[in-house]
C-alpha cells in the first residue's frame, strides 16, 4: 500500500517537474525568440532628449523659445528628492530594488483584474516605461510586453538606476505640450523644481498616469483626487510626514491654468518678426530639426526697447496713411448671432477669434464684438475686464465715410484701444482701430558690427507673419542712386563735376523710353551734389551711361544689393527689386567708411552643453586680457574686414547725402542732434516709398507700400518713410550717440559753389558754399560738362535754385498778385523711376 501511495505521489511530482521544465523551456524559447531582433539599448547611453531652443536679448532676457516638444533637460542630480520620489511612489514603488520588472506589481495587477471583472491596470515599472517610450511602440499586446521586459532587464544591467530615472523624468509627457518635469513645473506652476511644494510635486506625478484627463480646471475633482492619492503613497513610503500630508491634502490645487499664478509666457514678449527671422535663418544654417530640438541658447542682437520704438514708429506712419483714406474695413471676422445673447457666450467666442493681439501703439489694442449699433454710439463687448463703459461715440468715426449703421453690424469683431489725455493719462473714450491695408518694414543696425538692433516686418506679426524687411522684394527707386554716384566718384568724377540735366530719348526693345525728372522739369548743367540732393533722374541716367551700367552693376553686387544686377539703364533708377535688409546693410558700408559688414540677428549660438557653435564677431581684442590698462586707453581691437570702397569715395558720398537731409528731399522730415546722411526713394506712381539713412553709429531704413503694388496717391519717401526714421533715430541717438563722420586720410578740402560747381575762395561763405573733399594728388578740373553721350537738343538754362520763379496771376476779385511756382508732386517727392 505504501509503495502504491509513494508511486502515486512520485508520478505527480514527476509530472509537475516535467511541466515546470517544459514551461521554463517554453518561456526561455519565447524570450529567446523575441529577444533576437530587439532594438539596441546602447543608444540610450548617448541619448539627448529634444529640448527647447531659447532666444535671449542682448541683456540676457528670454524673448522667445522654439520647440516641437516643450522640454527643459535637467540632470537627475538637480532634480529634488521630493519630485523624484513623488514619481517613484506613484508609478514604481520598488524601483530601486527590482531587476527591471516587478513580479509583485504584476501579481497585484492580476488580482486587481480578477476582482474588477476584467479591468486591467498597468503594471509596468519605470524602466519598462522608458523602454516603451524610447525603443518600442505604444501598442497594448503581449508581444510588446515581452520585449519590454527583456529590454528592461538588459538596460538595468547596463545603466544605473539614477540614469534610467533621469531619462524617464525628462522624457515623460505631462500635458499642455510639456515634456519632462522641469517644463511641466513651469507650465503648471511657473516655478523651478526646487520651489515645488509636496502637493505640486504630487500633482505632476499624478499626471504621469493620465495627462489628458487630469486638467487642473476642467477635471479638477479627478486631478485633486489623484494628487491626494500620490500624497498618500509618499506618506506611506516615508518621504513626507503626517502634518505635510494633511496640510497638502487640504490645500486647493492652485495652477497657472486656474489663474492662480502668472503664466511663464506672460513674461515673454509675443513672437515678432525679429525672432521669427532668427528661426528662419538658423533653421537653414543648422537644420530645422536641430533648431527645434537641440536646446540651443541663442543670443540675439535685438535691443528690446528700440524694437518697440521701431514697431511703433512704423505702425504710426501706416495707420496715419490708412486713416487718411477714410475707409473702414474692419477685421473681416463676425461672431454668430447665437453667441451674442449671453456674456459668457460672446466672451468664449471672442477669445477664439483669430485677430491680432500684439499691437500696443498708443496703448494696447483689444478685440471687441459689436453688440448694438446706434446712431450716436456703438456698444461693444471688449475682451478682458475694463472699468470704462464699453461704448464708442459718434465723434470717434469722423475720419471714416458713413455712419455706424453704414459700416458696422451686430457681431462684427473690431479692435479698440483707450484714448487718453496727453496731460494726465485720464480716459477719454474707447476708439476704433484697424490694421492698415498698406504695409511696410523698418530695420536698424550697427554700422561697425552689423548687429541688427531692431526689425519690424509689417504692422502686426499676428496679422501677417510675412517679413517685409527680409522677404519682400521691392523696387528701391531713387534710394538706389547712391550706388550709381559711388561708381561715378570712383571713376574720376567729383561732387563738383557737372552733368547735364536735359531730356533723353532711349530706344528699347519695348519702344521709346523717355525718362523724366519727378518734377517734369529740366535744370541744365548741374553739379553731382545737387543731382543727388534733389534726386535728379536724368542726371543719374546720363551718369550711368557715361560710366557704363556694367560698372554700376558691379558696385551694386559688391555691396550686396543684388546677387546679379541686370545692366539696363532703367535699373540705375532703382527699377530692379531688392529687400530692405540688403539696402540697409549696403548703406551701413557707406557709414563705416567703405568696409564690408555682414548684418546679423544673432551674436552667438551655444549648444545644450554651453559650447559656442557660432559667433558673429570675429574681431580680435589684443588688450582685453590686460588687467591694468593705462587710464583713458581703450583695448585695441583688430578687424579683418575687407574694404570694398575707397574711404575718400565713401566720405564724399556721405557728405553729398548729408545734403539730402539738410537741403534736399528729406530736409523737412529729418532733424537730429547729430550729423545724418540718407536718401529718399519713390517709385512710379508712388507704389513704393523709401528712406534709408545713417549716423556715424546706426544705419536704418524704411519702405512702405501695398503687398500687391498699387499707387499710393501723393505719398513720397520724404513724406512717409523719413518721419519713421526720425522718430526711431531720436531714441537710438539718445542711446548710442553720434559724431561727425570721420574724415579719411587723403582728403583735400576746397570751397565750391553747390549750384554751379565752380571753385570759390577759401574765405567764401554763404548758403551756396560747400567745402568739398577732393582726393589728394588729383587736381580737380572745373568747367567740364558731361552729357553721358546723349545729344542735348535744345539750350537748357541752368536753374537758379536760390530764387524761386515768380509769376503774376489774376485773383478772384479781378486784381493781380505775384506768387511763387505751384507746388507739384516733384517738389515733394524723391524722384524714382521716371
Amino acid at each position: 500500500m505504501l509503495r502504491l501511495v509513494m508511486s502515486f505521489f512520485g508520478g505527480i511530482f514527476s509530472m509537475l517537474t516535467l511541466s515546470l521544465a517544459l514551461a521554463a523551456v517554453s518561456l526561455g524559447a519565447v524570450f529567446a525568440m523575441y529577444g533576437r531582433d530587439l532594438p539596441s539599448y546602447e543608444a540610450l547611453s548617448q541619448y539627448s532628449p529634444p529640448t527647447i531652443s531659447r532666444v535671449y536679448s542682448a541683456e540676457g532676457r528670454i524673448i522667445d523659445e522654439f520647440a516641437h516638444e516643450r522640454r527643459l533637460f535637467t540632470p537627475v542630480e538637480d532634480i529634488p528628492d521630493l519630485v523624484r520620489f513623488a514619481f517613484i511612489s506613484a508609478e514604481d514603488q520598488n524601483f530601486y530594488s527590482h531587476p527591471g520588472f516587478d513580479l509583485r506589481g504584476m501579481a497585484s495587477a492580476v488580482l486587481d483584474w480578477a476582482r474588477s471583472g476584467g479591468r486591467m491596470r498597468g503594471a509596468s515599472t519605470i524602466t519598462q516605461q522608458v523602454m516603451k517610450n524610447f525603443l518600442l511602440d505604444g501598442s497594448r499586446t503581449a508581444e510588446r510586453k515581452v520585449k519590454e521586459i527583456i529590454l528592461a532587464v538588459r538596460i538595468e544591467q547596463a545603466m544605473s538606476k539614477d540614469r534610467i530615472l533621469e531619462l524617464y523624468l525628462n522624457e515623460i509627457f505631462l500635458g499642455q505640450n510639456s515634456y519632462g518635469v522641469t517644463a511641466a513645473a513651469q507650465t503648471y506652476f511657473n516655478k523651478p523644481l526646487t520651489e515645488l511644494s509636496a502637493g505640486e510635486a504630487a500633482y505632476l506625478a499624478a499626471l504621469a498616469q493620465r495627462p489628458g484627463n487630469l486638467h487642473p480646471v476642467r477635471d479638477r475633482e479627478a486631478a485633486v483626487a489623484r494628487r491626494n492619492y500620490v500624497l498618500g503613497r509618499l506618506f506611506e513610503d516615508g518621504h513626507i510626514d503626517r502634518a505635510t500630508l494633511e496640510a497638502e491634502r487640504a490645500a486647493p490645487l492652485r495652477t497657472v491654468q486656474g489663474g492662480d499664478y502668472p503664466s511663464f509666457r506672460a513674461s515673454v514678449p509675443p513672437r515678432d518678426y525679429f525672432t521669427d527671422e532668427i528661426r528662419r535663418q538658423l533653421s537653414v544654417n543648422f537644420g530645422e530639426e536641430e533648431f527645434f530640438t537641440g536646446g540651443l541658447s541663442i543670443r540675439a542682437t535685438m535691443d528690446p526697447e528700440l524694437q518697440v520704438e521701431a514697431a511703433h514708429a512704423l505702425q504710426r506712419a501706416l495707420e496715419n496713411f490708412d486713416r487718411g483714406l477714410g475707409r473702414w474695413r474692419g477685421t473681416g471676422v463676425r461672431l454668430p448671432e447665437e453667441v451674442l445673447g449671453s456674456e459668457a457666450g460672446w466672451r468664449e467666442a471672442l477669445a477664439a477669434a483669430q485677430v491680432p493681439r500684439d499691437i500696443t501703439l498708443n496703448g494696447t489694442w483689444y478685440p471687441a464684438v459689436v453688440l448694438e449699433v446706434g446712431e450716436a454710439e456703438l456698444r461693444l463687448g471688449i475682451e478682458g475686464n475694463h472699468p470704462e463703459p464699453p461704448v464708442v461715440p459718434r465723434e470717434d468715426i469722423q475720419w471714416m465715410r458713413g455712419s455706424f449703421r453704414d459700416n458696422f453690424e451686430r457681431g462684427d469683431v473690431v479692435l479698440v484701444r483707450r484714448m487718453t489725455a496727453d496731460a494726465d493719462g485720464s480716459f477719454i473714450r474707447w476708439t476704433l482701430r484697424q490694421v492698415p491695408e498698406v504695409q511696410g518694414a523698418f530695420m536698424a543696425m550697427d554700422v561697425n558690427t552689423g548687429r541688427v538692433i531692431a526689425m519690424q516686418g509689417g504692422f502686426s506679426y499676428q496679422a501677417s507673419v510675412f517679413n517685409r524687411a527680409t522677404q519682400a522684394r521691392r523696387q528701391p527707386g531713387s534710394a538706389f542712386k547712391p550706388f550709381v554716384f559711388a561708381a561715378a566718384l570712383d571713376s574720376g568724377y567729383s561732387p563738383a563735376s557737372i552733368v547735364v540735366d536735359a531730356p533723353i530719348e532711349i530706344n528699347t526693345p519695348q519702344g521709346l523710353w523717355v525718362p523724366q525728372n519727378a518734377s517734369g522739369r529740366y535744370y541744365g548743367p548741374t553739379p553731382l551734389r545737387t543731382g543727388i540732393e534733389q534726386s535728379r533722374n536724368l542726371m543719374t541716367i546720363r551718369l550711368a551711361q557715361e560710366i557704363g551700367m556694367e560698372t554700376v552693376a558691379q558696385y551694386a553686387e559688391r555691396f550686396g544689393v543684388y546677387d546679379r544686377m541686370s545692366p539696363f539703364l532703367s535699373n540705375a533708377l532703382g527699377s530692379q527689386e531688392t529687400t530692405l535688409f540688403r539696402m540697409v546693410a549696403a548703406y551701413a558700408m557707406f557709414a563705416n567708411g567703405g568696409e564690408r559688414v555682414e548684418p546679423t540677428l544673432v551674436d552667438r549660438v551655444q549648444d545644450r552643453y554651453g559650447v559656442t557653435i557660432y559667433r558673429h564677431d570675429q574681431r580680435e581684442c589684443l588688450d582685453c586680457d590686460t588687467l591694468a590698462l593705462p587710464q583713458g586707453q581703450a583695448p585695441r581691437i583688430v578687424s579683418d574686414r575687407r574694404r570694398i570702397m575707397n574711404a575718400v569715395t565713401a566720405y564724399q558720398l556721405t557728405s553729398m547725402m548729408e545734403g539730402v537731409v539738410q537741403r534736399g528731399t528729406a530736409a523737412r522730415a529729418i532733424n537730429l542732434p547729430v550729423p545724418v546722411a540718407g536718401k529718399t526713394g519713390t517709385t512710379n506712381e508712388a507704389k513704393d516709398v523709401w528712406f534709408v539713412g545713417y549716423t556715424s553709429t546706426i544705419a536704418a531704413g524704411c519702405y512702405i507700400g501695398y503687398d500687391t503694388p498699387r499707387p499710393m496717391g501723393g505719398a513720397s519717401g520724404g513724406g512717409l518713410c523719413a518721419p519713421v526714421f526720425q522718430e526711431f533715430m531720436q531714441k537710438a541717438v539718445a542711446r548710442f550717440g553720434g559724431t561727425a563722420f570721420a574724415v579719411p586720410d587723403g582728403c583735400r578740402f576746397i570751397n565750391i559753389d553747390r549750384f554751379t560747381g565752380s571753385r570759390l575762395p577759401d574765405s567764401a561763405s554763404g548758403e551756396n558754399v560747400v567745402r568739398e573733399c577732393f582726393r589728394e594728388g588729383e587736381e580737380p578740373v572745373f568747367g567740364v560738362t558731361y552729357d553721358g553721350g546723349f545729344a542735348v537738343s535744345e539750350n537748357v538754362p541752368l536753374v537758379d535754385e536760390v530764387r524761386a520763379a515768380a509769376r503774376q496771376v489774376t485773383t478772384s476779385t479781378g486784381g493781380t498778385a505775384v506768387v511763387g511756382p505751384n507746388a507739384s508732386f516733384g517738389t515733394l517727392s524723391s524722384g524714382g523711376l521716371y
